[in-house]
Protein backbone atom coordinates (compact mmCIF):
# COMPACT_ATOMS: atom_id res chain seq x y z
CA UNK A 1 0.00 0.00 0.00
CA UNK A 2 1.50 3.42 -1.07
CA UNK A 3 1.22 6.28 1.18
CA UNK A 4 3.12 9.23 2.07
CA UNK A 5 5.27 10.06 4.76
CA UNK A 6 2.89 12.25 5.69
CA UNK A 7 0.17 9.33 6.42
CA UNK A 8 2.95 7.58 7.68
CA UNK A 9 3.89 9.63 10.70
CA UNK A 10 0.09 10.20 11.28
CA UNK A 11 -0.19 6.42 11.61
CA UNK A 12 2.50 6.01 13.86
CA UNK A 13 1.42 8.96 16.16
CA UNK A 14 -2.25 7.61 16.63
CA UNK A 15 -0.55 4.17 17.38
CA UNK A 16 1.76 5.86 19.87
CA UNK A 17 -1.50 7.90 21.19
CA UNK A 18 -3.44 5.03 21.37
CA UNK A 19 -1.11 2.85 23.81
CA UNK A 20 -0.91 5.84 26.14
CA UNK A 21 -4.45 6.24 25.95
CA UNK A 22 -4.82 2.33 26.98
CA UNK A 23 -2.50 2.10 29.61
CA UNK A 24 -3.88 5.21 31.63
CA UNK A 25 -7.43 4.11 31.04
CA UNK A 26 -6.38 0.82 32.29
CA UNK A 27 -4.86 1.97 35.21
CA UNK A 28 -7.59 4.08 36.03
CA UNK A 29 -10.34 1.54 35.58
CA UNK A 30 -8.09 -0.97 37.96
CA UNK A 31 -7.89 1.71 40.67
CA UNK A 32 -11.34 2.43 40.40
CA UNK A 33 -11.94 -0.93 40.69
CA UNK A 34 -9.96 -1.87 43.44
CA UNK A 35 -11.47 1.34 45.64
CA UNK A 36 -15.06 0.27 44.51
CA UNK A 37 -14.50 -3.14 45.99
CA UNK A 38 -12.82 -2.33 49.50
CA UNK A 39 -15.47 0.41 49.96
CA UNK A 40 -18.22 -2.14 48.96
CA UNK A 41 -17.48 -5.16 50.83
CA UNK A 42 -14.97 -4.44 53.34
CA UNK A 43 -15.63 -3.78 56.73
CA UNK A 44 -12.40 -4.34 58.22
CA UNK A 45 -10.16 -2.88 55.75
CA UNK A 46 -8.82 0.74 57.21
CA UNK A 47 -10.28 3.77 55.35
CA UNK A 48 -8.05 6.98 55.74
CA UNK A 49 -10.83 9.31 56.99
CA UNK A 50 -9.15 12.70 57.61
CA UNK A 51 -10.38 13.02 61.54
CA UNK A 52 -8.70 9.39 62.45
CA UNK A 53 -5.20 11.31 62.15
CA UNK A 54 -6.74 14.34 64.00
CA UNK A 55 -7.94 11.60 66.90
CA UNK A 56 -4.82 10.24 67.13
CA UNK A 57 -3.00 13.67 67.21
CA UNK A 58 -5.01 14.46 70.09
CA UNK A 59 -4.68 11.57 72.09
CA UNK A 60 -0.62 11.87 71.36
CA UNK A 61 -0.90 15.48 73.01
CA UNK A 62 -3.08 15.43 75.34
CA UNK A 63 -2.38 11.47 76.97
CA UNK A 64 -6.09 10.45 76.89
CA UNK A 65 -9.41 10.49 75.83
CA UNK A 66 -10.97 13.62 77.96
CA UNK A 67 -12.41 16.09 76.01
CA UNK A 68 -11.87 14.80 72.89
CA UNK A 69 -15.60 15.76 71.77
CA UNK A 70 -14.16 19.31 70.80
CA UNK A 71 -12.65 17.72 67.46
CA UNK A 72 -15.75 15.65 66.81
CA UNK A 73 -17.47 19.42 66.99
CA UNK A 74 -15.26 20.37 64.69
CA UNK A 75 -16.17 18.10 61.60
CA UNK A 76 -19.50 17.42 60.80
CA UNK A 77 -20.40 13.58 61.61
CA UNK A 78 -23.96 13.25 61.78
CA UNK A 79 -24.06 11.33 58.21
CA UNK A 80 -21.16 8.54 60.00
CA UNK A 81 -22.65 8.54 63.57
CA UNK A 82 -18.80 7.47 64.81
CA UNK A 83 -18.46 5.78 68.13
CA UNK A 84 -15.38 6.38 69.95
CA UNK A 85 -13.73 3.46 71.81
CA UNK A 86 -11.02 2.96 74.14
CA UNK A 87 -8.33 0.51 73.77
CA UNK A 88 -10.45 -2.04 75.47
CA UNK A 89 -13.66 -1.52 73.52
CA UNK A 90 -15.22 0.67 75.92
CA UNK A 91 -17.28 3.73 74.96
CA UNK A 92 -15.60 7.14 75.20
CA UNK A 93 -18.06 9.23 72.59
CA UNK A 94 -21.26 7.62 71.18
CA UNK A 95 -22.86 10.14 68.28
CA UNK A 96 -25.16 7.84 67.10
CA UNK A 97 -29.11 9.46 67.32
CA UNK A 98 -31.07 8.03 69.75
CA UNK A 99 -28.28 5.55 71.61
CA UNK A 100 -29.36 4.48 74.89
CA UNK A 101 -25.12 3.66 75.50
CA UNK A 102 -23.26 4.87 78.43
CA UNK A 103 -19.84 6.24 78.41
CA UNK A 104 -17.23 3.21 79.55
CA UNK A 105 -19.46 0.77 78.88
CA UNK A 106 -18.04 -1.91 76.31
CA UNK A 107 -19.48 -1.80 72.77
CA UNK A 108 -20.26 -4.70 70.50
CA UNK A 109 -18.96 -4.72 67.22
CA UNK A 110 -21.92 -5.14 64.64
CA UNK A 111 -21.50 -6.56 61.44
CA UNK A 112 -21.83 -3.68 59.38
CA UNK A 113 -19.46 -1.42 61.28
CA UNK A 114 -16.15 -0.20 59.76
CA UNK A 115 -13.47 -0.39 62.40
CA UNK A 116 -10.58 1.97 62.50
CA UNK A 117 -7.51 1.13 64.96
CA UNK A 118 -6.19 4.28 66.66
CA UNK A 119 -2.50 4.25 67.31
CA UNK A 120 -0.11 6.37 68.86
CA UNK A 121 3.62 5.04 68.51
CA UNK A 122 2.80 1.83 67.54
CA UNK A 123 0.56 1.64 70.28
CA UNK A 124 -3.35 0.48 70.30
CA UNK A 125 -5.22 3.50 72.10
CA UNK A 126 -8.61 3.05 70.96
CA UNK A 127 -11.26 2.53 67.70
CA UNK A 128 -13.09 4.73 65.89
CA UNK A 129 -16.72 2.56 64.88
CA UNK A 130 -18.51 4.00 61.69
CA UNK A 131 -22.28 2.67 62.18
CA UNK A 132 -23.92 4.29 59.56
CA UNK A 133 -21.74 4.14 56.13
CA UNK A 134 -24.56 3.01 53.91
CA UNK A 135 -23.54 1.22 50.37
CA UNK A 136 -24.77 4.69 48.80
CA UNK A 137 -22.16 6.79 51.56
CA UNK A 138 -19.39 4.24 50.78
CA UNK A 139 -19.77 5.42 47.02
CA UNK A 140 -19.74 9.10 47.86
CA UNK A 141 -16.67 8.45 49.79
CA UNK A 142 -15.75 6.43 46.63
CA UNK A 143 -16.61 9.89 44.83
CA UNK A 144 -14.64 11.98 46.96
CA UNK A 145 -11.60 9.68 46.40
CA UNK A 146 -11.79 9.71 42.67
CA UNK A 147 -12.61 13.28 42.32
CA UNK A 148 -8.46 14.30 42.73
CA UNK A 149 -7.58 10.94 40.82
CA UNK A 150 -9.82 11.84 37.81
CA UNK A 151 -8.19 15.51 37.75
CA UNK A 152 -4.76 13.70 37.83
CA UNK A 153 -6.04 11.46 34.68
CA UNK A 154 -6.38 14.44 33.38
CA UNK A 155 -3.26 16.67 33.91
CA UNK A 156 -1.47 13.32 32.47
CA UNK A 157 -3.65 12.93 29.59
CA UNK A 158 -2.46 16.78 28.57
CA UNK A 159 1.56 15.74 29.86
CA UNK A 160 1.18 12.66 27.44
CA UNK A 161 0.00 14.85 24.88
CA UNK A 162 3.16 16.42 25.11
CA UNK A 163 5.32 13.77 25.45
CA UNK A 164 3.82 12.55 22.06
CA UNK A 165 4.96 14.96 20.70
CA UNK A 166 7.86 15.01 21.92
CA UNK A 167 8.44 11.60 20.82
CA UNK A 168 6.67 12.19 17.52
CA UNK A 169 9.84 14.52 16.84
CA UNK A 170 12.35 12.43 18.23
CA UNK A 171 11.24 8.90 17.06
CA UNK A 172 7.99 8.93 15.12
CA UNK A 173 9.02 11.17 12.17
CA UNK A 174 12.62 9.40 11.49
CA UNK A 175 10.65 5.95 11.89
CA UNK A 176 8.22 7.43 9.12
CA UNK A 177 10.93 8.59 7.02
CA UNK A 178 12.78 5.36 7.12
CA UNK A 179 9.27 3.08 6.14
CA UNK A 180 8.80 5.77 3.65
CA UNK A 181 11.83 5.13 1.73
CA UNK A 182 12.25 1.16 2.27
CA UNK A 183 8.83 1.35 0.25
CA UNK A 184 10.46 3.73 -2.24
CA UNK A 185 13.16 1.42 -2.56
CA UNK A 186 11.05 -1.59 -2.66
CA UNK A 187 9.44 -0.20 -5.90
CA UNK A 188 12.17 0.89 -7.92
CA UNK A 189 13.49 4.09 -6.54
CA UNK A 190 17.30 2.81 -5.13
CA UNK A 191 18.52 6.64 -5.43
CA UNK A 192 16.86 7.55 -1.90
CA UNK A 193 18.58 8.77 1.24
CA UNK A 194 17.58 9.38 4.46
CA UNK A 195 18.77 12.04 6.63
CA UNK A 196 20.59 10.79 9.75
CA UNK A 197 19.07 12.30 12.69
CA UNK A 198 17.30 11.71 15.66
CA UNK A 199 18.67 9.03 18.61
CA UNK A 200 21.90 7.10 18.13
CA UNK A 201 20.05 3.88 17.42
CA UNK A 202 17.87 5.83 14.45
CA UNK A 203 21.21 7.49 13.22
CA UNK A 204 22.66 3.67 12.98
CA UNK A 205 19.67 2.66 11.34
CA UNK A 206 19.59 5.53 9.12
CA UNK A 207 23.00 4.99 7.64
CA UNK A 208 22.71 1.05 7.46
CA UNK A 209 19.79 1.70 5.40
CA UNK A 210 21.70 4.46 3.43
CA UNK A 211 24.53 1.61 2.84
CA UNK A 212 22.43 -0.70 1.79
CA UNK A 213 20.27 1.56 -0.80
CA UNK A 214 23.91 2.59 -2.37
CA UNK A 215 25.10 -1.14 -2.52
CA UNK A 216 21.58 -1.87 -3.89
CA UNK A 217 22.00 1.02 -6.59
CA UNK A 218 25.98 -0.11 -7.24
CA UNK A 219 24.26 -3.71 -7.61
CA UNK A 220 21.58 -2.40 -10.32
CA UNK A 221 24.01 -0.28 -12.10
CA UNK A 222 26.65 -2.86 -12.46
CA UNK A 223 23.82 -5.25 -13.90
CA UNK A 224 22.81 -2.63 -16.22
CA UNK A 225 26.60 -2.61 -17.22
CA UNK A 226 27.49 -5.98 -17.61
CA UNK A 227 24.30 -6.17 -19.82
CA UNK A 228 25.14 -3.48 -21.82
CA UNK A 229 28.99 -5.04 -21.92
CA UNK A 230 28.25 -8.23 -22.40
CA UNK A 231 25.68 -6.70 -25.43
CA UNK A 232 28.37 -5.20 -27.24
CA UNK A 233 31.08 -7.98 -27.19
CA UNK A 234 29.20 -10.49 -28.45
CA UNK A 235 28.03 -8.09 -31.36
CA UNK A 236 31.31 -7.76 -33.08
CA UNK A 237 32.17 -11.05 -33.29
CA UNK A 238 28.32 -11.96 -34.08
CA UNK A 239 28.31 -9.69 -37.07
CA UNK A 240 31.58 -10.82 -38.28
CA UNK A 241 30.62 -14.16 -38.33
CA UNK A 242 27.15 -13.19 -40.34
CA UNK A 243 29.00 -10.83 -42.67
CA UNK A 244 31.38 -13.70 -43.72
CA UNK A 245 28.63 -16.39 -43.64
CA UNK A 246 26.42 -14.10 -46.21
CA UNK A 247 29.09 -13.08 -48.02
CA UNK A 248 29.81 -17.17 -48.47
CA UNK A 249 26.25 -17.41 -49.32
CA UNK A 250 26.07 -15.01 -51.72
CA UNK A 251 29.33 -16.27 -53.43
CA UNK A 252 31.07 -13.41 -52.62
CA UNK A 253 33.63 -15.68 -50.60
CA UNK A 254 34.67 -18.75 -51.40
CA UNK A 255 33.67 -21.49 -49.15
CA UNK A 256 36.87 -22.94 -48.03
CA UNK A 257 38.43 -19.35 -48.61
CA UNK A 258 39.92 -17.12 -45.90
CA UNK A 259 37.10 -15.60 -44.39
CA UNK A 260 35.83 -18.92 -42.92
CA UNK A 261 38.82 -18.76 -40.83
CA UNK A 262 37.99 -15.57 -39.92
CA UNK A 263 34.33 -16.68 -39.30
CA UNK A 264 35.55 -19.65 -37.33
CA UNK A 265 38.51 -17.09 -35.54
CA UNK A 266 35.32 -15.21 -34.03
CA UNK A 267 33.58 -18.65 -33.02
CA UNK A 268 36.48 -18.87 -30.45
CA UNK A 269 36.17 -15.54 -29.35
CA UNK A 270 32.51 -15.71 -28.30
CA UNK A 271 33.30 -19.63 -27.07
CA UNK A 272 36.34 -17.66 -24.95
CA UNK A 273 33.97 -15.05 -23.69
CA UNK A 274 31.15 -17.33 -22.64
CA UNK A 275 33.69 -19.63 -20.79
CA UNK A 276 34.97 -16.58 -19.05
CA UNK A 277 31.47 -15.24 -17.97
CA UNK A 278 30.52 -18.29 -16.46
CA UNK A 279 33.80 -18.85 -14.62
CA UNK A 280 33.39 -15.24 -13.46
CA UNK A 281 29.81 -15.93 -12.38
CA UNK A 282 31.28 -19.42 -10.10
CA UNK A 283 33.60 -17.49 -8.71
CA UNK A 284 31.67 -14.12 -7.35
CA UNK A 285 28.88 -16.67 -5.83
CA UNK A 286 31.47 -19.04 -4.27
CA UNK A 287 30.52 -21.92 -6.19
CA UNK A 288 34.15 -22.72 -7.89
CA UNK A 289 35.57 -25.96 -6.29
CA UNK A 290 39.21 -25.23 -5.53
CA UNK A 291 41.32 -28.02 -4.94
CA UNK A 292 44.28 -26.36 -2.98
CA UNK A 293 47.24 -27.88 -1.28
CA UNK A 294 50.79 -27.08 -1.04
CA UNK A 295 52.66 -25.76 -3.96
CA UNK A 296 56.36 -23.74 -4.83
CA UNK A 297 55.09 -20.43 -5.99
CA UNK A 298 58.49 -19.99 -7.96
CA UNK A 299 57.64 -22.82 -10.52
CA UNK A 300 54.54 -22.16 -11.16
CA UNK A 301 55.69 -18.11 -11.80
CA UNK A 302 58.43 -19.80 -14.46
CA UNK A 303 55.91 -22.36 -16.24
CA UNK A 304 53.70 -19.36 -16.88
CA UNK A 305 56.39 -17.45 -17.96
CA UNK A 306 57.49 -19.79 -20.15
CA UNK A 307 53.87 -20.25 -22.29
CA UNK A 308 54.11 -16.82 -22.67
CA UNK A 309 57.57 -16.18 -24.24
CA UNK A 310 56.52 -16.76 -27.64
CA UNK A 311 54.22 -14.28 -27.20
CA UNK A 312 56.65 -11.72 -25.50
CA UNK A 313 59.26 -12.37 -28.56
CA UNK A 314 56.77 -11.19 -30.91
CA UNK A 315 56.51 -7.91 -29.68
CA UNK A 316 59.92 -7.82 -28.01
CA UNK A 317 59.16 -7.13 -24.40
CA UNK A 318 61.73 -8.89 -21.95
CA UNK A 319 59.89 -11.53 -19.90
CA UNK A 320 61.47 -11.82 -16.15
CA UNK A 321 61.24 -13.55 -12.71
CA UNK A 322 63.31 -10.66 -10.99
CA UNK A 323 63.42 -11.55 -7.67
CA UNK A 324 62.33 -13.98 -5.10
CA UNK A 325 63.09 -14.59 -1.36
CA UNK A 326 62.27 -17.18 1.11
CA UNK A 327 59.90 -19.77 1.32
CA UNK A 328 57.57 -19.87 -1.64
CA UNK A 329 55.56 -22.66 -0.70
CA UNK A 330 51.50 -21.43 -0.38
CA UNK A 331 48.01 -23.67 -0.36
CA UNK A 332 46.61 -22.66 -3.25
CA UNK A 333 44.70 -24.52 -6.26
CA UNK A 334 47.62 -24.71 -8.76
CA UNK A 335 45.46 -24.84 -11.94
CA UNK A 336 43.51 -21.77 -10.69
CA UNK A 337 46.46 -19.99 -9.23
CA UNK A 338 48.17 -20.44 -12.95
CA UNK A 339 45.14 -18.46 -14.53
CA UNK A 340 45.38 -16.23 -12.17
CA UNK A 341 49.03 -15.55 -13.33
CA UNK A 342 48.25 -15.83 -17.16
CA UNK A 343 45.78 -12.96 -16.74
CA UNK A 344 48.08 -10.33 -15.15
CA UNK A 345 51.18 -11.15 -17.16
CA UNK A 346 48.78 -11.57 -20.37
CA UNK A 347 47.19 -8.53 -19.47
CA UNK A 348 50.67 -6.39 -19.23
CA UNK A 349 52.40 -7.81 -22.10
CA UNK A 350 48.74 -6.58 -24.15
CA UNK A 351 49.42 -2.77 -22.91
CA UNK A 352 53.53 -2.73 -22.58
CA UNK A 353 54.43 -1.13 -25.97
CA UNK A 354 56.94 -2.94 -28.25
CA UNK A 355 60.15 -3.33 -26.64
CA UNK A 356 59.04 -2.90 -23.14
CA UNK A 357 59.98 -5.11 -20.05
CA UNK A 358 57.29 -7.37 -17.81
CA UNK A 359 59.09 -8.52 -15.22
CA UNK A 360 57.58 -10.47 -11.74
CA UNK A 361 58.74 -10.48 -7.71
CA UNK A 362 57.85 -13.09 -5.10
CA UNK A 363 59.00 -12.66 -1.45
CA UNK A 364 57.53 -14.54 1.65
CA UNK A 365 56.02 -11.97 4.29
CA UNK A 366 55.89 -12.61 7.93
CA UNK A 367 51.82 -13.28 7.28
CA UNK A 368 52.48 -15.44 3.49
CA UNK A 369 53.67 -14.55 0.78
CA UNK A 370 53.16 -11.70 -1.81
CA UNK A 371 53.65 -11.42 -5.58
CA UNK A 372 53.94 -8.57 -7.93
CA UNK A 373 53.38 -8.39 -11.71
CA UNK A 374 55.34 -5.20 -13.23
CA UNK A 375 55.76 -3.53 -16.51
CA UNK A 376 57.30 -0.03 -17.56
CA UNK A 377 54.25 0.73 -19.92
CA UNK A 378 51.98 3.62 -19.66
CA UNK A 379 49.98 3.18 -16.32
CA UNK A 380 46.98 4.65 -15.15
CA UNK A 381 44.97 7.87 -14.31
CA UNK A 382 44.97 7.56 -10.33
CA UNK A 383 41.40 7.67 -10.68
CA UNK A 384 40.78 4.64 -12.65
CA UNK A 385 42.83 2.29 -10.54
CA UNK A 386 39.44 1.63 -8.40
CA UNK A 387 38.28 0.05 -11.40
CA UNK A 388 40.57 -1.81 -12.93
CA UNK A 389 39.05 -5.46 -11.53
CA UNK A 390 35.83 -4.10 -13.02
CA UNK A 391 34.32 -6.49 -15.42
CA UNK A 392 34.76 -5.02 -18.99
CA UNK A 393 36.92 -2.54 -17.76
CA UNK A 394 39.90 -1.27 -20.22
CA UNK A 395 41.80 1.58 -20.71
CA UNK A 396 40.48 2.74 -23.87
CA UNK A 397 37.04 3.96 -23.19
CA UNK A 398 35.79 3.10 -26.39
CA UNK A 399 36.41 -0.81 -25.46
CA UNK A 400 37.93 -1.27 -29.07
CA UNK A 401 39.41 -4.63 -29.86
CA UNK A 402 42.38 -3.64 -31.06
CA UNK A 403 44.39 -5.06 -28.55
CA UNK A 404 42.20 -8.33 -28.16
CA UNK A 405 40.84 -10.01 -24.89
CA UNK A 406 37.45 -9.52 -23.54
CA UNK A 407 38.09 -7.20 -20.60
CA UNK A 408 37.18 -9.88 -17.89
CA UNK A 409 40.84 -11.17 -17.25
CA UNK A 410 41.33 -8.91 -14.25
CA UNK A 411 38.00 -9.45 -12.64
CA UNK A 412 38.12 -13.39 -13.05
CA UNK A 413 41.83 -12.94 -11.44
CA UNK A 414 40.75 -10.68 -8.28
CA UNK A 415 37.52 -13.47 -7.71
CA UNK A 416 39.91 -16.76 -8.14
CA UNK A 417 42.67 -14.67 -5.69
CA UNK A 418 40.06 -13.45 -2.69
CA UNK A 419 38.54 -17.16 -3.38
CA UNK A 420 41.48 -18.80 -1.68
CA UNK A 421 41.65 -16.01 1.11
CA UNK A 422 44.08 -13.72 -0.87
CA UNK A 423 43.90 -9.94 -1.58
CA UNK A 424 44.81 -8.58 -4.89
CA UNK A 425 45.68 -4.78 -5.51
CA UNK A 426 46.68 -2.14 -7.99
CA UNK A 427 49.07 1.23 -7.93
CA UNK A 428 51.36 2.92 -10.64
CA UNK A 429 55.03 2.76 -10.11
CA UNK A 430 57.22 5.91 -9.46
CA UNK A 431 59.56 5.22 -12.72
CA UNK A 432 56.09 4.80 -14.67
CA UNK A 433 54.10 1.26 -15.25
CA UNK A 434 51.55 -0.36 -13.70
CA UNK A 435 52.40 -2.73 -10.54
CA UNK A 436 49.52 -5.48 -9.63
CA UNK A 437 50.07 -6.93 -5.96
CA UNK A 438 49.02 -10.59 -4.84
CA UNK A 439 48.49 -11.20 -1.39
CA UNK A 440 47.98 -14.77 -0.03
Amino acid sequence: MKSSVHEIRARLLMLLIRAFVIVLTLSFLLFISITGYFLAYSSSTPIPLPFANLLEGYYAGHGSWNGVDVIFTQIKTDALQPILLDADQNIVLDYRPGSVSMPSSRYEPQHDDIILKLTVNNELVGYLVITSFTLAERFGLARAILLPVGIISLILVLFMVIVAMLLMRRFVNPLADVIYAARAVADGKLGTRLPTEGPQDLRSLSESFNEMASSLERSDRERRDMLADIAHELRTPLSIIRGRLEGIVDGIYTENGPQVSMALDQTYVLERLVEDLRLLTLAESRQLPFDKHPVDLGQLVERTLEVFSAEAQEKNIVLAFAERSGDLTVSVDPQRFEQVLGNLIGNAIRYVPEGGRVWVTAHSTVDGLSLTVNDNGPGLPPEDLPFIFDRFWRKDKSRARVSGGTGLGLAIAKQLVEAQGGQISARNLPQGGLQIVVEL
